[in-house]
């Protein structure tokens, strides 16, 4: 049986590939419990501190499968931010863009914390031209990470745009020749899983409740995150390394 999500452990590096090719790497909902459970995997695996997301073929994903009935379409949109892209990954996430990153697609790029896209990658939310919505995560993360009208101008029209206008507004950290994106992006990961994992995890997640914190709050709030890297092993060996003008940290 074909799985629609693949696995493969490179080191410490977590390798999610989207694996319905003939669809362009469509979303239907066994595709999204795959995905969920590969998340599942990531997050619980001592011996992995990264995770990549790519797809197999020519495409990243295109989004949710139009072909899977409007019952089943409604409620997979209706769940897929609790169910999958609105989880919480303690660990840093790279997207391996290639071809289409459309809808659903590229909300799971919003998802992770890097991206990755091949020069002729295209990118967009073309829900509303099929009379639906993006309801997995883009209407709400553009309007804090670009300026309003250019999140208006993505999810009002639907226009698709290639790599380099994602790039112009900071939704995309690097910009390849086609073909590469994978390689890159694991490039990316081991330089991320080089780093102590208690740290890049707990920076990972001030980063992303931080813009949610009071400002009156927001240090406290901080340093409970804070401590418990500053009292880790790999706090204690980095300190040591830095002083001897060593390499060397420990990923605890």
């Amino acid at each position: 049986m074909n799985q629609d999500v693949l696995t493969e452990r490179r080191g410490p590096v977590l390798v999610i590939t989207l694996n319905r090719p003939r669809t362009g790497n469509a979303f239907d909902r066994a595709m999204l419990g795959e995905l969920a459970r590969a998340f599942d995997l990531l997050e619980t695996g001592s011996d992995l501190a990264a995770g990549v997301v790519t797809g197999t073929g020519r495409d990243f994903c295109v989004g949710a499968d139009l072909r899977a009935g409007e019952e089943a379409l409604r409620d997979m949109v209706l769940d897929v931010g609790s169910g999958v892209l609105g989880r919480e990954v303690s660990k840093p996430l790279v997207a391996a863009v290639e071809g289409y990153a459309l809808g659903g697609g590229l909300e799971l790029c919003l998802a992770c914390d890097l991206v990755v896209a091949a020069r002729d990658a295209r990118l967009g939310l073309p829900e509303v031209r099929h009379g639906g919505i993006a309801a997995g995560g883009a209407l709400l993360t553009l309007p804090r990470r670009v300026p309003y009208q250019i999140a208006a101008e993505l999810a009002l029209t639907g226009d698709i745009r290639p790599a380099e206008f994602f790039a112009r507004w900071g939704l995309v950290n690097e910009v390849v020749d086609p073909g590469t994106s994978l390689t890159r992006a694991m490039d990316v990961a081991g330089r991320i899983c080089g780093n102590s994992a208690i740290a890049t995890s707990a920076t990972k997640r001030i980063l992303q409740q931080s813009t949610a914190w009071p400002p009156g709050e927001a240090w406290e709030r901080q340093r409970a995150h804070v401590e418990p890297v500053l009292r880790s092993a790999g706090f204690t060996e980095g300190l040591r390394a830095f002083v001897e003008k060593r390499e060397g940290m420990s990923p605890a």
